[in-house]
């Protein structure tokens, strides 16, 4: 089988998720392997795509390798897929799998828009392996990966795929204008857009009607038009400092434009399954405050122009973000069918977000991600010398087991509850214990009114 490696990492030949796949290589010499390296070519394959092309022509099987990159794939490896698209280069009826490696933060939206990616290519797609970062070191990752491609063939032989269905575009509908209040509130709330692709106006016009109905001074950040330099190149040279390598200046318009904002909407047009490569640069680039949330607490709001129906990833996306981020989700607007209740109500919500400093504890989407994270910083705190401050300052580092005091409780209760003779005689009133603290709590409550 001809095996062409995307590489989707910046670092290139030095790329950790490349390393399971050279590993691979090792094991299956039946394989014969190549490599492009597409995050860290990019430039150059913008200019002359032809050697890449007769490359993918030759493949039985692409395997895309990357680090999972804020949610998705790097944008780089983006650019590389739109250039595949752009290039009509015909790939029907090969075989594609993929590697990642990360922290599993949000590898399952990564690895579903890769798969959406290759439908859109009709490429048949087998699966993936997420790895983490340091898996292959061990024995057990070393199985894990060579299990995967085994597996790989198996799919190849037997022609199993993971079917997902293709998105269907419908009607798009304009927003209405509406005249803006005479009067506004000091609080300023940023909509950061992408335009480029707003060829019919379908955005602008959602973005005009929630500035009319907003109570608070909004502007419109393009980042279509930022002059970007390139995209994250997982350097880490920020991770100390917390300045970028890039000398563009991105780091100090985000700061001073965007992280001031009292709110923060985000206007797109779907494509490629996403907010648009733009937007994917946009956040990949905000790695330049490493982990850290430094804007929970303010609201959130979405515009979006397309068929959100159907992109199921995308919503999780979205919402997930919000969590992740501590931010209050507002809510979404779309423009699938006639849009002007939806920008009206997130105008609303995020009025009354920022009147009432209205927050709400975080879900499973945002509890889960930020372990996720805190227990990496806390891992790599002589590195991430930034993000180990903030966490520590914000209270971050809430390890279970510092709850001294519950844990020898429940070592208490469990010592009780494996006596027969006990268990019982406390028949029926294990539930009436554990809520005796809750109705003290309402009785307080009750004699305060």
């Amino acid at each position: 089988m001809k095996v062409l490696i995307i590489n989707g990492s910046p670092a290139g030949e030095n790329s950790i998720t490349l390393q399971t796949a050279l590993f691979i290589e090792k094991h299956f010499s039946q394989d014969s392997f190549d490599v492009i390296h597409a995050a860290q070519k990019i430039r150059s394959y913008q200019k002359d795509f032809s050697g890449c092309a007769e490359k993918l022509k030759e493949a039985d099987l692409l395997l895309f390798c990357y680090p999972v990159y804020t949610f998705l794939a790097p944008a780089q490896l983006h650019q590389f897929i739109s250039l595949i698209k752009e290039n009509n280069i015909d790939l029907s009826g090969r075989y594609a799998a993929q590697i990642t490696t990360s922290k599993h933060f949000y590898d399952v939206t990564a690895h579903t828009w890769l798969q959406q990616m290759c439908t859109d290519m009709q490429l048949r797609f087998i699966g993936g392996l997420s790895a983490d970062m340091e898996d292959l070191l061990a024995e057990k990752g070393q199985q894990d990966a060579l299990s995967f491609w085994n597996y790989v063939h198996f799919a190849a032989e037997k022609g199993i795929v993971k079917e997902i269905t293709a998105v269907q575009k419908k009607e798009l509908y304009a927003a209405s204008p509406c005249a803006p209040l005479t009067q506004k509130s000091l609080r300023r709330v940023v909509i950061v857009a992408d335009l480029a692709d707003d060829t019919d106006g379908l955005l602008l016009s959602m973005i005009r009607r929630l500035q009319n109905r907003m109570n608070a001074n909004t502007e419109v950040a393009d980042i279509s038009t930022f002059p970007f330099q390139g995209g994250c190149l997982g350097c880490f040279r920020c991770a100390a400092s917390g300045k970028c390598f890039y000398t563009d200046g991105f780091a100090d318009w985000l700061r001073s434009t965007i992280q001031t904002a009292d709110a923060v909407v985000y206007a797109y047009t779907i494509k490629d399954h996403s907010m648009g490569m733009q937007f994917k640069l946009f956040d990949d680039r905000q790695f330049c405050n490493g982990h850290r949330t430094v804007m929970m607490g303010k609201p959130v709001g979405y515009l979006v122009s397309g068929n959100l129906s159907q992109e199921e990833n995308l919503k999780v996306l979205m919402h997930a973000r919000a969590q992740v981020g501590g931010n209050y989700p507002a809510g979404i607007a779309c423009n699938e069918t006639q849009p002007d209740k939806a920008i009206d109500d997130l105008a609303d919500v995020l009025d009354y977000a920022l009147k009432e400093n209205l927050q709400q504890p975080a879900d499973f989407y945002g509890v889960g991600g930020m372990k996720i994270f805190r227990d990496l910083i806390y891992q790599m705190q002589g590195m991430m010398r930034e993000d180990h401050r903030f966490y520590k300052r914000h209270g971050f580092y809430d390890f279970p087991q510092k709850h001294k005091g519950r844990i020898m409780a429940m070592y208490l209760v469990g010592a009780m509850m494996s006596s027969q003779k006990l268990q019982n005689k406390a028949a029926g009133k294990m539930t009436e214990g554990m809520i005796m603290p809750y109705k003290m709590i309402i009785d307080k409550a009750g004699k305060k009114r």
